[in-house]
């Protein structure tokens, strides 16, 4: 390879991956998000049927 093919690779590359970091980061804040909210809500549903037993 020569020299400019490398460095226009190593210039390219972050630019590159920058973007797909930044997509990929809100994509895994979304799901957890997701899975928090889905765990509070299942948490809730499970105090509300045991206050229904003791009621």
């Amino acid at each position: 390879m020569e020299w400019q093919f490398i460095v226009a690779l190593v210039v390219m590359i972050p630019v590159i991956l920058l973007p797909v970091a930044f997509v990929w980061y809100l994509n895994l804040g979304g799901v957890w998000a997701a899975i928090r909210k889905a765990r509070k809500a299942k948490a809730a549903e499970k105090e509300l049927a045991s206050e229904k037993k003791t009621a």
